[in-house]
């Protein structure tokens, strides 16, 4: 491991067994590994963890990570996939540089290889249905038995191949299957399947194939090819690496190492492609790109940053079994992220308003305020003050207890770098809702600090009515109410548990910093939570998501008095 760059991956049993092959030599001291989408939709957060560590350890051994396209099923894949992709590994922080592939490109390699294992006697065209196919492979408990086509000819076998190539059979009529066991316990080697025919255009080749290779047989050539040393991939391949190794032993070809860890499963979230495709195309949710979508898109537009899902894929680690990892420890990375590095501002998203009543009338202030306590070169801004102001409707309660330092009638407290107020009276509607505080301040504590010395202990923020920029906050919660929704014992579907109360939207009133921000920028509103400017925004009504609360003092005391 290079001795002046800090590691991205940390020590794990996938770093020892690098550290053991650069002992031994096993591959002349190089480290080469890949991340191998496939086309056919969006990356999401397990995705992530696979980019940091294939880039993480090529950075760490002064090696290299190619970004290659298996893109072996034209029926699924689209181009719009793979720019989402080559765009989400560059926000990560990672460049493949010049090695970018495509299985593609390999096609007519693939192709060769698969000539030649016919002519070994290792493969043959098979004409049994797929369901056939499937009935004749047995079980877990039983042997497969041999297909009625096994025994045909190399000669047969070769013809039957070109032809199938060729285009002369319709799609299903035909496949090549290597020849190996039947009986083998490892039910992937009961004679895989490695070409199908596939009448459809691709995006890279056209028509020029109207056979494609299956991606087993593609991606440990393609490793092969590109002189891969540590092919890492999850566990669920665990069983297929059989078959990764007796390809390219069968053929005689450099052979990578196949090393598998455990996906990332997330709590609350589904990470299957599959049913995420579902989510879109029904219309659960908005797009790849929403918000409450665990898809790199998705956190973007939420407001995550690169550092804090890079921050999240290292605080988790690489382990060999699976395990539930908790959305809080995410969470908690972004918050950490963002803490350090977010703005500060003032927005109440559910208003009450708050009028000085011994303020002067007409009068306008500016107040410096910081914008980032936990980096001083984030510098200051100015903020208008004025007579009328909202607050938040959760800084106010009429009769509060005694452990409540926000506002309440006869209590006094600091509106953040302005004044101090004290809540005199309030109007109630004809609903009896409180819908205006009336207050005073003191003109000697301006900045929120008193000279006599007396102690208010709360503060609260405010934006000015005459100055606010009104705007549409968009407030998520987890997509599923079920902590695993993929858990059906109970016959359910996971969409059964999709959270009706996922997003709620609501009219903020922010301070006027926020009128022209460009859309991706991330803040914090004061004491509510981590917002990021969403791209409907326009110059009339800006748009904000929210990426993560806060932690609310007063909600824990709450709580805890309750129990």
């Amino acid at each position: 491991m290079s001795e002046n760059t800090e590691s991205n991956v940390g020590k794990n049993f996938i770093t020892a067994i690098i550290d053991k092959d650069n002992e031994t030599g096993k591959y002349e001291g190089r480290v080469a590994t890949r991340f191998p989408p496939e086309p056919n939709g969006y990356l999401h957060i397990g995705h992530a963890k696979s980019i940091c560590l294939n880039f993480g350890l090529a950075k760490d051994y002064n090696g290299t990570c190619n970004l290659r396209f298996d893109d072996t099923n034209p029926v699924k894949e689209d181009i719009e996939y793979v720019e989402s992709i080559e765009k989400d590994v560059r926000w990560l922080g990672f460049d493949w540089e010049d090695r970018l592939h495509y299985s593609s490109d390999y096609f007519d390699q693939l192709y060769a290889f698969a000539v030649q294992l016919i002519r070994d006697g290792k493969a043959y065209v098979d004409s049994l249905s797929a369901d056939e196919i499937r009935e004749y492979r047995g079980s877990l408990k039983e042997p497969g038995k041999n297909s009625p086509y096994r025994d045909r000819t190399v000669e047969e076998n070769l013809d039957l191949f070109e032809r199938m190539k060729n285009g002369e059979f319709a799609d299903g009529e035909h496949v090549l299957r290597a020849k190996i066991d039947m009986a083998a316990a490892n039910v992937i080697l009961r004679d895989p399947t490695l070409y199908r025919i596939r009448k459809a255009r691709h995006h890279r080749t056209g028509d020029k194939w109207c056979i494609y290779p299956m991606y087993d047989f593609t991606h440990c050539i393609s490793d092969s090819l590109e002189r891969i040393t540590h092919s890492i991939c999850t566990l669920e391949f665990e069983n297929n690496r059989a078959l990764y190794d007796w390809t390219l032993e069968t053929l005689g070809a450099y052979r990578p190492q196949q090393i598998e860890f455990a996906r990332l499963n997330l709590s609350y979230t589904v990470m299957s492609k599959r049913r995420l495709i579902q989510l879109v195309e029904e219309g659960h949710v908005a797009g790849w790109d929403d918000p409450r979508m665990p898809t790199i898109s998705g956190m973007r537009r939420r407001g995550y940053s690169p550092a804090s899902i890079r921050n999240f894929c290292e605080r988790i680690g690489v382990a060999k079994a699976a395990n539930m990892v908790d959305f809080a420890l995410l969470e908690f990375s972004v918050r950490e992220d963002l803490n350090a590095h977010s703005n500060r501002v003032m927005g109440v998203i559910n208003p009450i308003r708050l009028v000085i009543e011994n303020y002067p009338e007409g009068q306008v202030e500016e107040f410096e305020v910081q914008n980032n306590p936990e980096d001083e070169s984030a510098g200051t801004r100015k903020v208008p003050f004025s007579k009328t102001l909202y607050i938040e409707r959760d800084d106010f309660m009429e009769d509060a207890p005694k452990k409540f330092f926000r506002l309440s009638v006869g209590r006094e407290v600091r509106l953040r770098a302005a004044y101090y107020v004290t809540c005199n009276d309030v109007i109630k509607d004809e609903n009896g809702e409180v819908v205006e505080l009336r207050c005073t301040y003191d003109p000697e504590t301006r900045g929120g600090w008193s000279n006599d010395g007396r102690k208010v202990k709360g503060t609260i923020h405010w934006v000015s009515v005459d100055h606010a920029v009104e705007a549409e906050v968009r407030l998520y919660e987890h997509l599923f109410i079920k902590e695993n929704p993929m858990d059906n014992k109970d016959g359910s579907d996971f969409k059964d548990h999709i959270n009706p109360d996922s997003l709620e939207v609501r009219t903020a009133y922010l301070e006027r910093s926020l009128a022209n921000v460009e859309p991706g920028f991330r803040c914090q509103f004061e004491r509510i939570g981590y917002f990021c400017a969403d791209p409907d925004s326009t110059l009339e009504k800006p748009v904000f998501n929210r990426t993560a609360t806060l932690r609310d003092t007063w909600k824990k005391i709450a709580n805890n008095q309750k129990k």
